[in-house]
């Protein structure tokens, strides 16, 4: 089931992207995070209620800081420097520096929570993660100067181990958390943070325009929902369920479906590259879930 789950928001992640680089082009990394929290915020609690659950929980005081934490650093922070990095390097290089989360998490999850990982999984991860390497290679952005693209690498780099430290340290509080309850926490932390820096940034009216209905709204608010709430729900049902390196692996083959849905809705052409690293990462897929 876990693994479903991990496939399912690497999917839907993967059309979430498709907006989110339109959305990049006139919404501000910081604002565009700022939108998806709190637009994502009421759309949980509709879901509470239509799910009948109880939208506090008995759970002791230690599960919501923590969980609140993960909110904070996995979505708050990380997401802001996704963003950011995605505007600098574009989405080609993007999902290159994408790459380094499964080893990422994996290394977390063995270091921080004594997770172990069999020798299948070592092989299909390896097959999954150079199908992404295959496919990502795509030419430097027209214009952009090496040194942004140094610092759009690190900053995507930054994000992926942001977001597996913030799941890492959330996991054993998912494990006997429900889902929804779990994903609400973390994304109130997240807008904990986020809110109170907008309000006191000097850039606050450019920040908040972001919620006035705009031309923008047609990427950004797919977008947000896309990402931030179906994919997100879905990821954190990955991690409850399953190993976090083997949701980690599956999760990674969002990159290849990045590629199919780029040349399916944009027009990109589908390579004989492109072919190979998908053959690949479907390999590398079935080995992981049937070990």
């Amino acid at each position: 089931m876990g693994e479903f789950f991990s496939l399912l928001a690497a999917l839907i992640w993967a059309l979430a992207v498709i907006f989110l680089r339109k959305s990049g082009e006139t919404v501000p990394p910081f604002a565009l995070n700022l939108f998806r929290v709190a637009i994502t915020g009421p759309l949980l609690v509709v879901t509470f209620l239509i799910a009948g659950q109880p939208l506090i929980s008995g759970a002791p005081l230690n599960d919501y800081l923590i969980l609140l934490a993960s909110g904070i650093i996995a979505i708050a922070i990380s997401d802001t420097m996704f963003h950011r990095s995605l505007n600098m390097i574009g989405a080609g290089i993007s999902a290159v520096t994408g790459c380094s989360y499964s080893p990422l998490m994996a290394l977390m999850g063995f270091f921080l929570i004594g997770e172990r990982l069999g020798p299948w999984h070592f092989v299909g991860m390896t097959l999954v993660l150079a199908a992404v390497i295959i496919a990502a290679r795509h030419k430097p952005p027209e214009g952009a100067s090496r040194r942004r693209i140094v610092i759009g690498v690190v900053w995507g780099v930054l994000a992926m181990a942001t977001v597996a430290f913030g799941i890492i340290i959330a996991k054993p509080v998912l494990n006997r958390s429900p889902v929804l309850w779990a994903t609400a926490v973390r994304q109130v932390g997240s807008l904990g943070i986020l809110l109170p820096i907008a309000l006191i940034s000097r850039r606050r009216r450019e920040f908040f325009s972001v919620f006035k209905p705009s031309r923008s709204w047609r990427f950004s608010l797919p977008a947000t929902i896309l990402g931030s709430y179906l994919a997100l729900i879905a990821w954190i049902a990955g991690m409850k369920y399953t190993m976090t390196g083997i949701a980690a692996i599956l999760n990674q083959s969002s990159t290849i479906f990045i590629l199919l849905l780029a040349t399916m809705l944009l027009g990109e052409t589908l390579t004989r590259r492109k072919i190979l690293a998908s053959a690949m990462a479907i390999a590398g897929i079935l080995i992981v879930t049937l070990s």
